[in-house]
Protein backbone atom coordinates (compact mmCIF):
# COMPACT_ATOMS: atom_id res chain seq x y z
CA UNK A 1 0.00 0.00 0.00
CA UNK A 2 1.34 3.54 -0.72
CA UNK A 3 2.33 5.61 1.72
CA UNK A 4 0.33 8.96 2.50
CA UNK A 5 2.56 12.58 2.32
CA UNK A 6 3.13 12.79 5.67
CA UNK A 7 3.22 9.05 6.88
CA UNK A 8 6.36 9.21 3.99
CA UNK A 9 7.67 12.41 5.64
CA UNK A 10 8.00 11.22 9.14
CA UNK A 11 9.45 7.87 8.21
CA UNK A 12 11.91 10.03 6.00
CA UNK A 13 12.74 12.31 8.93
CA UNK A 14 13.09 8.71 11.37
CA UNK A 15 15.57 7.51 8.86
CA UNK A 16 17.49 11.16 9.32
CA UNK A 17 17.22 10.18 13.12
CA UNK A 18 18.71 7.08 12.59
CA UNK A 19 21.40 8.21 10.48
CA UNK A 20 22.84 10.37 12.79
CA UNK A 21 22.18 8.31 16.39
CA UNK A 22 19.47 9.85 17.63
CA UNK A 23 16.24 8.09 19.46
CA UNK A 24 13.72 11.36 19.02
CA UNK A 25 13.03 15.32 18.06
CA UNK A 26 11.14 17.60 18.55
CA UNK A 27 9.48 19.89 16.11
CA UNK A 28 7.78 23.39 17.37
CA UNK A 29 6.03 25.86 15.42
CA UNK A 30 8.47 28.39 15.66
CA UNK A 31 11.44 30.55 13.93
CA UNK A 32 14.73 31.93 15.41
CA UNK A 33 12.47 34.80 16.97
CA UNK A 34 9.97 32.79 18.82
CA UNK A 35 7.79 34.77 16.34
CA UNK A 36 4.04 33.38 16.31
CA UNK A 37 3.17 33.63 12.88
CA UNK A 38 6.21 32.67 10.86
CA UNK A 39 7.92 31.89 7.61
CA UNK A 40 7.12 29.51 4.91
CA UNK A 41 10.93 28.12 5.28
CA UNK A 42 10.08 27.96 8.84
CA UNK A 43 7.06 25.64 8.48
CA UNK A 44 8.53 22.67 10.21
CA UNK A 45 5.38 21.43 12.09
CA UNK A 46 2.78 21.95 9.22
CA UNK A 47 5.30 20.55 6.79
CA UNK A 48 6.04 17.00 8.72
CA UNK A 49 1.80 17.01 10.00
CA UNK A 50 -0.09 18.83 8.34
CA UNK A 51 -1.07 21.19 11.29
CA UNK A 52 -1.69 24.71 10.05
CA UNK A 53 -2.18 26.24 13.57
CA UNK A 54 -0.29 29.04 14.95
CA UNK A 55 1.02 26.75 18.27
CA UNK A 56 1.98 23.66 18.96
CA UNK A 57 5.03 20.54 18.89
CA UNK A 58 5.56 17.51 17.75
CA UNK A 59 8.01 14.63 19.44
CA UNK A 60 9.13 12.11 17.30
CA UNK A 61 10.31 9.18 18.43
CA UNK A 62 11.31 5.57 16.21
CA UNK A 63 8.44 4.12 17.36
CA UNK A 64 5.78 6.42 18.43
CA UNK A 65 5.00 10.25 17.91
CA UNK A 66 2.62 12.98 19.50
CA UNK A 67 1.34 16.34 18.28
CA UNK A 68 0.56 19.04 21.29
CA UNK A 69 -1.73 21.73 20.80
CA UNK A 70 -3.60 23.82 23.80
CA UNK A 71 -7.11 24.30 24.08
CA UNK A 72 -7.85 26.21 20.27
CA UNK A 73 -6.87 23.60 18.76
CA UNK A 74 -8.13 20.37 19.89
CA UNK A 75 -10.61 19.95 17.18
CA UNK A 76 -8.79 21.27 14.58
CA UNK A 77 -5.50 19.01 14.83
CA UNK A 78 -8.03 16.03 14.54
CA UNK A 79 -9.04 17.21 11.09
CA UNK A 80 -5.71 17.87 9.67
CA UNK A 81 -3.48 15.44 11.71
CA UNK A 82 -3.24 11.72 11.02
CA UNK A 83 -4.19 10.09 14.47
CA UNK A 84 -2.56 6.59 13.19
CA UNK A 85 0.72 8.75 13.00
CA UNK A 86 0.58 11.08 16.26
CA UNK A 87 -0.92 10.89 19.08
CA UNK A 88 -2.99 13.93 20.36
CA UNK A 89 -2.13 15.58 23.29
CA UNK A 90 -3.18 18.16 24.60
CA UNK A 91 -0.60 20.75 26.50
CA UNK A 92 -3.26 21.40 29.36
CA UNK A 93 -2.74 17.88 30.66
CA UNK A 94 0.36 16.90 29.71
CA UNK A 95 3.23 19.28 27.96
CA UNK A 96 6.07 18.09 25.81
CA UNK A 97 8.65 17.64 28.49
CA UNK A 98 6.46 15.68 30.93
CA UNK A 99 5.59 13.28 27.99
CA UNK A 100 9.37 12.85 27.06
CA UNK A 101 9.98 12.34 30.51
CA UNK A 102 7.23 9.68 30.22
CA UNK A 103 8.16 7.91 27.34
CA UNK A 104 11.58 8.42 26.33
CA UNK A 105 13.03 4.83 26.92
CA UNK A 106 16.34 4.85 29.07
CA UNK A 107 19.32 6.03 27.27
CA UNK A 108 17.85 7.55 24.53
CA UNK A 109 19.30 10.64 23.16
CA UNK A 110 16.39 13.53 21.80
CA UNK A 111 17.75 15.82 19.69
CA UNK A 112 16.19 19.21 19.82
CA UNK A 113 17.28 22.66 17.59
CA UNK A 114 18.39 25.26 20.12
CA UNK A 115 17.41 28.33 17.29
CA UNK A 116 13.49 27.23 18.35
CA UNK A 117 13.80 26.44 21.65
CA UNK A 118 13.64 29.12 25.06
CA UNK A 119 16.29 28.32 27.79
CA UNK A 120 13.49 27.66 30.12
CA UNK A 121 12.18 24.66 27.66
CA UNK A 122 15.64 23.37 27.43
CA UNK A 123 15.73 23.35 31.67
CA UNK A 124 12.36 21.33 31.43
CA UNK A 125 12.82 19.16 28.55
CA UNK A 126 16.58 18.54 30.24
CA UNK A 127 15.58 17.44 33.64
CA UNK A 128 12.92 14.83 32.67
CA UNK A 129 14.29 13.40 30.38
CA UNK A 130 17.50 13.09 33.09
CA UNK A 131 14.54 11.65 35.10
CA UNK A 132 14.39 9.12 32.43
CA UNK A 133 18.14 8.14 31.97
CA UNK A 134 17.54 9.69 28.66
CA UNK A 135 19.65 12.86 26.94
CA UNK A 136 18.59 16.24 25.04
CA UNK A 137 21.05 16.79 22.60
CA UNK A 138 21.92 20.19 20.90
CA UNK A 139 22.00 19.84 17.18
CA UNK A 140 23.65 22.05 14.85
CA UNK A 141 21.86 21.49 12.11
CA UNK A 142 18.05 20.81 12.39
CA UNK A 143 17.34 17.19 10.53
CA UNK A 144 13.82 18.43 9.18
CA UNK A 145 15.30 20.56 6.98
CA UNK A 146 17.77 17.50 5.83
CA UNK A 147 14.89 15.48 4.54
CA UNK A 148 12.94 18.73 3.68
CA UNK A 149 13.74 18.69 0.33
CA UNK A 150 12.05 21.35 -1.51
CA UNK A 151 12.17 23.81 1.43
CA UNK A 152 11.38 27.56 0.71
CA UNK A 153 14.18 29.92 0.89
CA UNK A 154 14.43 32.85 3.51
CA UNK A 155 12.20 35.73 2.07
CA UNK A 156 14.09 38.79 0.40
CA UNK A 157 11.58 41.72 0.62
CA UNK A 158 13.18 44.74 1.44
CA UNK A 159 13.30 46.76 5.20
CA UNK A 160 11.32 50.16 4.64
CA UNK A 161 11.33 53.28 7.02
CA UNK A 162 8.24 53.32 8.80
CA UNK A 163 7.22 57.24 8.94
CA UNK A 164 6.91 59.30 12.19
CA UNK A 165 3.63 60.51 11.08
CA UNK A 166 2.29 56.92 12.06
CA UNK A 167 5.25 56.12 14.44
CA UNK A 168 4.84 59.02 16.71
CA UNK A 169 8.19 58.79 18.23
CA UNK A 170 11.73 59.13 16.94
CA UNK A 171 14.08 55.90 16.97
CA UNK A 172 16.54 57.91 18.08
CA UNK A 173 14.35 58.70 21.44
CA UNK A 174 13.14 55.19 21.76
CA UNK A 175 17.00 53.73 22.07
CA UNK A 176 17.97 56.85 24.26
CA UNK A 177 14.99 55.36 26.36
CA UNK A 178 16.68 51.98 26.30
CA UNK A 179 19.76 53.55 27.06
CA UNK A 180 19.00 55.08 29.98
CA UNK A 181 17.13 51.87 31.14
CA UNK A 182 20.15 50.05 30.35
CA UNK A 183 22.34 52.49 32.46
CA UNK A 184 20.27 51.87 35.30
CA UNK A 185 20.25 48.21 35.05
CA UNK A 186 23.80 48.57 35.40
CA UNK A 187 24.13 46.68 32.16
CA UNK A 188 26.13 47.37 28.94
CA UNK A 189 23.77 46.43 26.05
CA UNK A 190 20.33 44.55 25.55
CA UNK A 191 20.22 41.75 22.74
CA UNK A 192 16.33 42.26 20.87
CA UNK A 193 15.69 39.45 18.85
CA UNK A 194 11.81 39.67 18.68
CA UNK A 195 10.80 40.86 15.20
CA UNK A 196 7.94 43.09 16.51
CA UNK A 197 10.85 45.00 19.16
CA UNK A 198 13.55 45.59 16.00
CA UNK A 199 10.09 46.91 14.11
CA UNK A 200 9.06 49.26 16.96
CA UNK A 201 12.69 50.51 17.98
CA UNK A 202 14.16 51.08 14.83
CA UNK A 203 11.03 52.31 13.44
CA UNK A 204 10.92 50.15 10.33
CA UNK A 205 8.53 47.81 8.65
CA UNK A 206 8.50 44.65 6.22
CA UNK A 207 6.74 41.99 4.78
CA UNK A 208 8.73 38.40 5.46
CA UNK A 209 6.18 37.21 7.94
CA UNK A 210 2.86 36.79 6.09
CA UNK A 211 0.51 39.15 8.38
CA UNK A 212 2.90 41.20 10.34
CA UNK A 213 4.93 43.64 8.77
CA UNK A 214 8.12 42.87 10.08
CA UNK A 215 11.53 41.90 8.47
CA UNK A 216 13.83 39.29 9.57
CA UNK A 217 16.49 40.86 11.47
CA UNK A 218 18.08 41.11 14.95
CA UNK A 219 19.10 44.20 17.17
CA UNK A 220 21.65 45.43 19.70
CA UNK A 221 20.98 48.52 21.57
CA UNK A 222 24.29 49.76 23.49
CA UNK A 223 24.34 51.86 27.18
CA UNK A 224 25.52 54.75 24.62
CA UNK A 225 22.60 54.98 22.32
CA UNK A 226 24.35 53.13 19.33
CA UNK A 227 23.13 50.46 17.95
CA UNK A 228 23.39 47.30 15.93
CA UNK A 229 21.04 45.73 13.40
CA UNK A 230 21.62 42.57 11.46
CA UNK A 231 19.80 42.29 8.76
CA UNK A 232 20.76 40.56 5.07
CA UNK A 233 22.24 43.37 3.09
CA UNK A 234 19.79 42.86 0.11
CA UNK A 235 16.80 44.12 2.32
CA UNK A 236 18.63 47.48 2.68
CA UNK A 237 17.97 50.64 0.49
CA UNK A 238 19.75 53.74 0.82
CA UNK A 239 16.70 55.65 1.92
CA UNK A 240 16.91 52.27 5.36
CA UNK A 241 20.01 53.72 5.48
CA UNK A 242 19.17 57.56 5.09
CA UNK A 243 16.51 56.80 8.18
CA UNK A 244 18.76 54.60 10.46
CA UNK A 245 21.14 57.43 10.76
CA UNK A 246 25.29 57.12 11.52
CA UNK A 247 24.10 55.85 15.29
CA UNK A 248 23.07 52.10 13.94
CA UNK A 249 25.51 50.11 12.15
CA UNK A 250 24.30 47.51 9.72
CA UNK A 251 25.46 43.66 9.63
CA UNK A 252 24.89 40.76 7.54
CA UNK A 253 21.86 38.80 9.44
CA UNK A 254 23.99 35.28 9.19
CA UNK A 255 26.43 37.43 10.60
CA UNK A 256 24.88 37.79 14.23
CA UNK A 257 25.93 34.73 16.11
CA UNK A 258 30.05 36.76 15.70
CA UNK A 259 28.06 39.86 17.01
CA UNK A 260 26.80 37.78 19.93
CA UNK A 261 31.00 37.16 20.36
CA UNK A 262 32.03 40.60 20.91
CA UNK A 263 29.97 41.31 23.60
CA UNK A 264 32.49 39.22 25.54
CA UNK A 265 32.97 40.77 28.66
CA UNK A 266 30.01 42.92 28.73
CA UNK A 267 26.53 42.86 30.83
CA UNK A 268 23.88 41.93 28.35
CA UNK A 269 20.06 42.12 28.62
CA UNK A 270 18.47 38.94 26.82
CA UNK A 271 14.59 37.80 26.94
CA UNK A 272 14.31 34.71 28.14
CA UNK A 273 10.73 34.74 26.76
CA UNK A 274 11.70 36.19 23.54
CA UNK A 275 14.87 34.92 22.74
CA UNK A 276 15.83 31.10 21.91
CA UNK A 277 18.20 29.06 23.84
CA UNK A 278 21.27 29.06 21.57
CA UNK A 279 21.92 33.22 21.81
CA UNK A 280 22.12 32.23 25.62
CA UNK A 281 24.82 29.71 25.28
CA UNK A 282 26.74 31.38 22.85
CA UNK A 283 27.06 34.90 24.52
CA UNK A 284 27.62 32.34 27.80
CA UNK A 285 30.87 30.79 26.02
CA UNK A 286 31.76 34.10 24.86
CA UNK A 287 32.52 35.14 28.27
CA UNK A 288 29.20 37.91 28.48
CA UNK A 289 28.01 38.19 31.88
CA UNK A 290 23.89 37.51 30.89
CA UNK A 291 21.13 39.45 32.46
CA UNK A 292 17.83 37.64 32.46
CA UNK A 293 15.80 40.66 31.49
CA UNK A 294 12.16 41.26 29.69
CA UNK A 295 12.79 43.03 26.65
CA UNK A 296 13.19 46.85 27.26
CA UNK A 297 10.71 47.82 24.17
CA UNK A 298 8.13 45.26 24.99
CA UNK A 299 6.18 47.79 27.60
CA UNK A 300 6.38 50.99 25.71
CA UNK A 301 5.38 49.61 22.68
CA UNK A 302 2.32 48.09 24.08
CA UNK A 303 1.56 52.10 25.27
CA UNK A 304 0.27 53.72 22.14
CA UNK A 305 1.44 57.40 21.84
CA UNK A 306 -1.12 59.71 20.73
CA UNK A 307 -0.12 59.56 17.06
CA UNK A 308 -0.62 55.34 16.91
CA UNK A 309 -3.69 56.13 18.97
CA UNK A 310 -5.49 58.33 16.24
CA UNK A 311 -4.11 56.20 13.87
CA UNK A 312 -5.54 52.90 14.77
CA UNK A 313 -8.79 55.28 15.31
CA UNK A 314 -8.61 55.88 11.36
CA UNK A 315 -7.84 52.43 10.47
CA UNK A 316 -10.83 50.91 12.87
CA UNK A 317 -13.20 53.24 11.11
CA UNK A 318 -12.13 52.72 7.70
CA UNK A 319 -12.40 48.71 8.37
CA UNK A 320 -15.19 49.21 10.24
CA UNK A 321 -17.11 50.55 7.19
CA UNK A 322 -15.26 47.85 5.01
CA UNK A 323 -16.76 44.97 7.45
CA UNK A 324 -20.13 46.50 7.21
CA UNK A 325 -20.11 46.52 3.39
CA UNK A 326 -19.17 42.88 4.03
CA UNK A 327 -22.48 41.99 6.29
CA UNK A 328 -24.69 43.83 3.92
CA UNK A 329 -23.58 42.02 1.13
CA UNK A 330 -23.49 38.97 3.04
CA UNK A 331 -27.38 39.72 4.15
CA UNK A 332 -28.65 39.41 0.28
CA UNK A 333 -25.76 37.05 -0.84
CA UNK A 334 -26.23 34.41 2.11
CA UNK A 335 -30.05 33.85 1.44
CA UNK A 336 -29.60 33.85 -2.09
CA UNK A 337 -27.27 30.81 -1.66
CA UNK A 338 -24.28 29.42 -3.14
CA UNK A 339 -22.28 31.20 -1.21
CA UNK A 340 -19.11 29.43 0.56
CA UNK A 341 -16.62 30.21 3.79
CA UNK A 342 -13.93 30.60 1.00
CA UNK A 343 -15.88 32.68 -1.42
CA UNK A 344 -17.69 34.83 1.91
CA UNK A 345 -13.64 35.12 2.95
CA UNK A 346 -12.90 36.19 -0.41
CA UNK A 347 -15.62 39.15 -0.54
CA UNK A 348 -14.86 40.48 2.45
CA UNK A 349 -11.24 40.36 1.13
CA UNK A 350 -12.27 42.78 -1.40
CA UNK A 351 -14.50 45.40 0.63
CA UNK A 352 -11.31 45.68 2.27
CA UNK A 353 -8.64 46.17 -0.78
CA UNK A 354 -11.48 48.75 -1.85
CA UNK A 355 -10.34 50.83 1.18
CA UNK A 356 -7.02 51.37 -1.05
CA UNK A 357 -5.25 51.61 1.99
CA UNK A 358 -5.05 47.78 3.13
CA UNK A 359 -1.28 46.42 3.20
CA UNK A 360 -2.56 43.09 4.49
CA UNK A 361 -4.78 40.85 6.65
CA UNK A 362 -3.65 40.54 9.96
CA UNK A 363 -4.14 36.86 10.25
CA UNK A 364 -5.67 34.00 7.82
CA UNK A 365 -9.34 35.15 7.91
CA UNK A 366 -11.52 32.86 10.49
CA UNK A 367 -14.50 32.01 7.75
CA UNK A 368 -16.77 29.29 9.75
CA UNK A 369 -20.10 28.32 8.84
CA UNK A 370 -21.97 25.89 11.21
CA UNK A 371 -19.98 23.25 12.34
CA UNK A 372 -16.90 24.66 11.09
CA UNK A 373 -17.62 27.74 13.37
CA UNK A 374 -16.87 25.42 16.30
CA UNK A 375 -13.04 25.61 15.37
CA UNK A 376 -11.45 28.38 17.49
CA UNK A 377 -8.66 29.31 14.80
CA UNK A 378 -10.49 27.78 12.27
CA UNK A 379 -8.42 28.52 8.83
CA UNK A 380 -10.33 27.13 5.83
CA UNK A 381 -9.34 25.60 2.73
CA UNK A 382 -10.80 23.83 -0.70
CA UNK A 383 -10.99 20.57 1.68
CA UNK A 384 -12.58 21.57 4.69
CA UNK A 385 -14.72 24.49 2.88
CA UNK A 386 -18.24 24.54 3.72
CA UNK A 387 -21.50 26.00 2.34
CA UNK A 388 -23.24 28.51 4.28
CA UNK A 389 -26.68 27.21 4.63
CA UNK A 390 -30.05 28.96 6.02
CA UNK A 391 -30.99 28.29 9.28
CA UNK A 392 -27.21 28.18 10.89
CA UNK A 393 -24.73 30.34 12.15
CA UNK A 394 -21.39 32.16 10.21
CA UNK A 395 -18.50 33.50 11.96
CA UNK A 396 -15.85 35.42 10.94
CA UNK A 397 -13.01 36.98 12.53
CA UNK A 398 -10.59 38.92 10.58
CA UNK A 399 -8.38 41.95 10.25
CA UNK A 400 -6.51 44.09 8.34
CA UNK A 401 -3.01 45.90 8.22
CA UNK A 402 -2.78 49.46 7.30
CA UNK A 403 -0.23 51.84 7.62
CA UNK A 404 -1.71 53.76 10.77
CA UNK A 405 -3.22 50.54 12.90
CA UNK A 406 -4.16 46.72 13.26
CA UNK A 407 -7.63 45.61 13.11
CA UNK A 408 -9.07 42.61 14.58
CA UNK A 409 -12.75 42.15 14.65
CA UNK A 410 -14.99 39.30 15.27
CA UNK A 411 -18.79 39.49 13.83
CA UNK A 412 -21.64 35.86 14.08
CA UNK A 413 -24.25 36.20 11.98
CA UNK A 414 -27.35 34.04 11.73
CA UNK A 415 -28.47 32.99 8.22
CA UNK A 416 -31.98 32.52 8.34
CA UNK A 417 -33.25 31.97 11.71
CA UNK A 418 -30.84 31.04 14.70
CA UNK A 419 -32.22 28.54 17.24
CA UNK A 420 -33.52 28.95 20.90
CA UNK A 421 -30.33 27.60 21.57
CA UNK A 422 -28.28 29.90 19.57
CA UNK A 423 -29.93 33.08 20.67
CA UNK A 424 -29.38 32.59 24.53
CA UNK A 425 -25.52 31.31 24.17
CA UNK A 426 -25.22 34.52 21.64
CA UNK A 427 -27.11 36.77 24.19
CA UNK A 428 -24.72 35.43 27.04
CA UNK A 429 -21.64 35.93 25.02
CA UNK A 430 -22.78 39.66 24.35
CA UNK A 431 -23.61 39.93 28.21
CA UNK A 432 -20.03 38.91 28.76
CA UNK A 433 -18.74 41.20 25.91
CA UNK A 434 -20.75 44.37 27.67
CA UNK A 435 -19.82 43.30 31.24
CA UNK A 436 -16.28 43.88 30.21
CA UNK A 437 -16.53 46.72 27.45
CA UNK A 438 -17.91 48.87 31.21
CA UNK A 439 -15.95 47.74 33.54
CA UNK A 440 -14.10 50.52 35.59
CA UNK A 441 -11.18 48.85 37.49
CA UNK A 442 -8.23 50.82 39.77
CA UNK A 443 -5.03 51.40 38.22
CA UNK A 444 -2.62 47.76 38.89
CA UNK A 445 -5.65 45.76 37.97
CA UNK A 446 -4.24 42.95 35.40
CA UNK A 447 -6.24 41.16 32.60
CA UNK A 448 -6.59 37.89 34.87
CA UNK A 449 -8.87 39.77 37.09
CA UNK A 450 -10.97 40.83 34.89
CA UNK A 451 -11.79 37.49 32.54
CA UNK A 452 -14.10 36.17 34.33
CA UNK A 453 -16.70 39.08 33.74
CA UNK A 454 -16.80 37.85 30.27
CA UNK A 455 -17.46 33.86 31.26
CA UNK A 456 -19.88 34.70 34.44
CA UNK A 457 -23.19 34.71 32.18
CA UNK A 458 -21.97 31.34 30.32
CA UNK A 459 -20.92 30.02 33.51
CA UNK A 460 -24.20 30.21 35.12
CA UNK A 461 -25.53 27.68 32.17
CA UNK A 462 -22.29 25.33 32.97
CA UNK A 463 -20.32 26.39 29.73
CA UNK A 464 -17.24 28.42 28.71
CA UNK A 465 -14.98 28.76 26.03
CA UNK A 466 -11.49 27.35 25.77
CA UNK A 467 -9.50 30.91 25.00
CA UNK A 468 -8.25 33.77 26.49
CA UNK A 469 -10.96 36.95 26.81
CA UNK A 470 -8.47 39.51 25.09
CA UNK A 471 -5.06 40.05 23.09
CA UNK A 472 -2.93 43.04 23.12
CA UNK A 473 -2.89 44.48 19.52
CA UNK A 474 0.28 45.98 17.88
CA UNK A 475 0.16 49.47 15.73
CA UNK A 476 0.97 48.04 12.14
CA UNK A 477 2.53 45.42 13.72
CA UNK A 478 1.68 41.78 15.64
CA UNK A 479 -1.97 41.16 15.78
CA UNK A 480 -1.07 39.35 18.96
CA UNK A 481 1.00 41.45 21.14
CA UNK A 482 1.89 41.26 24.57
CA UNK A 483 2.57 41.47 27.59
CA UNK A 484 -1.11 42.17 28.77
CA UNK A 485 -3.85 39.39 28.40
CA UNK A 486 -7.32 39.17 29.19
CA UNK A 487 -6.91 35.06 30.75
CA UNK A 488 -7.25 33.64 33.41
CA UNK A 489 -3.82 31.76 31.86
CA UNK A 490 -0.27 33.02 30.38
CA UNK A 491 0.31 36.58 30.94
CA UNK A 492 -2.54 37.21 32.63
CA UNK A 493 -0.57 39.01 35.94
CA UNK A 494 0.81 42.27 33.82
CA UNK A 495 -1.31 45.71 34.76
CA UNK A 496 -3.21 46.91 32.50
CA UNK A 497 -1.84 50.63 31.44
CA UNK A 498 -3.22 53.51 29.91
CA UNK A 499 -2.33 52.91 25.88
CA UNK A 500 -2.85 49.38 25.82
CA UNK A 501 -4.90 47.85 23.13
CA UNK A 502 -6.72 44.69 24.19
CA UNK A 503 -8.95 42.80 22.22
CA UNK A 504 -12.33 41.87 24.06
CA UNK A 505 -14.03 38.28 22.84
CA UNK A 506 -15.79 36.05 24.42
CA UNK A 507 -17.38 33.19 22.54
CA UNK A 508 -19.41 29.86 22.53
CA UNK A 509 -18.22 26.76 20.77
CA UNK A 510 -20.67 23.74 20.25
CA UNK A 511 -18.43 21.03 18.83
CA UNK A 512 -20.26 19.87 15.47
CA UNK A 513 -22.72 22.14 15.11
CA UNK A 514 -21.85 26.00 15.79
CA UNK A 515 -19.63 28.60 16.99
CA UNK A 516 -20.01 32.23 18.37
CA UNK A 517 -17.82 35.04 18.93
CA UNK A 518 -18.09 39.02 19.42
CA UNK A 519 -14.77 40.81 19.18
CA UNK A 520 -13.73 44.45 19.61
CA UNK A 521 -10.78 46.05 20.23
CA UNK A 522 -10.43 48.38 23.43
CA UNK A 523 -8.45 50.90 24.55
CA UNK A 524 -7.24 51.37 28.24
CA UNK A 525 -7.83 54.98 29.18
CA UNK A 526 -8.14 57.17 32.47
CA UNK A 527 -11.79 57.12 34.36
CA UNK A 528 -12.71 60.42 36.18
CA UNK A 529 -15.10 59.07 39.12
CA UNK A 530 -16.22 61.83 41.30
CA UNK A 531 -14.89 60.91 44.81
CA UNK A 532 -13.04 58.44 43.26
CA UNK A 533 -9.45 57.29 46.56
CA UNK A 534 -7.65 56.19 43.61
CA UNK A 535 -6.41 56.01 39.86
CA UNK A 536 -9.33 54.22 37.98
CA UNK A 537 -9.24 53.08 34.43
CA UNK A 538 -11.54 51.72 32.31
CA UNK A 539 -11.92 50.29 28.58
CA UNK A 540 -12.91 52.77 25.15
CA UNK A 541 -13.93 50.37 22.78
CA UNK A 542 -12.45 51.22 19.27
CA UNK A 543 -14.17 48.66 16.76
CA UNK A 544 -17.34 49.76 15.02
CA UNK A 545 -19.78 47.01 13.03
CA UNK A 546 -23.18 46.31 13.53
CA UNK A 547 -23.42 43.61 16.11
CA UNK A 548 -26.45 40.96 14.59
CA UNK A 549 -29.77 41.87 15.85
CA UNK A 550 -31.10 38.12 14.84
CA UNK A 551 -29.07 36.78 17.19
CA UNK A 552 -30.02 38.38 20.28
CA UNK A 553 -32.96 37.93 22.82
CA UNK A 554 -33.08 40.90 24.28
CA UNK A 555 -35.68 39.58 27.25
CA UNK A 556 -32.14 38.07 28.72
CA UNK A 557 -30.65 41.99 28.45
CA UNK A 558 -30.93 44.80 31.32
CA UNK A 559 -32.06 46.96 31.19
CA UNK A 560 -28.19 48.92 31.47
CA UNK A 561 -27.25 46.20 28.50
CA UNK A 562 -29.56 47.34 26.24
CA UNK A 563 -28.64 50.83 26.64
CA UNK A 564 -25.16 50.05 26.00
CA UNK A 565 -26.06 48.39 22.76
CA UNK A 566 -28.35 51.05 21.51
CA UNK A 567 -25.73 53.25 22.49
CA UNK A 568 -22.77 51.67 20.65
CA UNK A 569 -24.82 51.06 17.52
CA UNK A 570 -25.55 54.62 17.54
CA UNK A 571 -21.96 54.85 17.63
CA UNK A 572 -21.65 52.60 14.60
CA UNK A 573 -23.59 55.06 13.18
CA UNK A 574 -21.68 57.90 13.53
CA UNK A 575 -18.48 56.00 12.22
CA UNK A 576 -19.55 54.61 9.61
CA UNK A 577 -22.41 55.59 8.06
CA UNK A 578 -20.63 58.89 6.40
CA UNK A 579 -18.39 56.40 4.77
CA UNK A 580 -21.77 54.24 2.77
CA UNK A 581 -24.43 55.40 0.16
CA UNK A 582 -27.07 53.84 -1.22
CA UNK A 583 -28.65 50.02 -0.43
CA UNK A 584 -25.10 49.72 2.14
CA UNK A 585 -25.93 52.41 4.34
CA UNK A 586 -30.66 52.00 4.62
CA UNK A 587 -28.84 48.37 5.14
CA UNK A 588 -26.78 50.08 8.25
CA UNK A 589 -29.73 52.30 8.93
CA UNK A 590 -31.79 49.33 10.10
CA UNK A 591 -28.92 47.07 11.28
CA UNK A 592 -28.41 49.75 13.79
CA UNK A 593 -31.71 50.68 14.87
CA UNK A 594 -32.75 50.64 18.53
CA UNK A 595 -34.02 47.76 19.96
CA UNK A 596 -36.63 48.38 22.56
Amino acid sequence: MLMSTHEARLAALREELKRQGLDGFVVPICDEHMSEYIGAYAQRLEWLTGFGGSAGSAVVLSDRAAIFVDGRYTIQVRDQVDGRLFEYVGTAQQSVADWLGANAAKGAVIGYDAWLHTRDWVKQASAKLAKAGATLKELTDNPVDAVWHDQPARPDAIMKPHAMEYAGRDSAEKRGDIATWLAEENLDAAVITALDSIAWIFNVRGSDITHTPVTLSYGVVHQDGRADLYVAPGKVTDDLRAHLGNQVALHDYDSFPEGLDALSGKAVAVDPERAVAAIFARLEAAGAKVVAKRDPSVLPRAMKNTTEIAGHRAAQARDGAAVSRFLHWLSIAAPAGGQTELSAAAKLLEFREATGKLIDTSFDTISGASSNGAICHYRVSEETNLPIVMDSLYLVDSGGQYLDGTTDITRTIAIGTPTAEMKRRFTQVLKGHIALATIRFPKGTTGGQLDALARQFLWADGVDYAHGTGHGVGSFLAVHEGPQRIAAFGGQGEPLRPGMICSNEPGYYKAGEFGIRIENLVLVEPIEIEGAEQEMLGFETLTFAPIDRNCIDPALLSPGELAWLNAYHGKVMEVVAPQLDGEALAWLERACAPIA
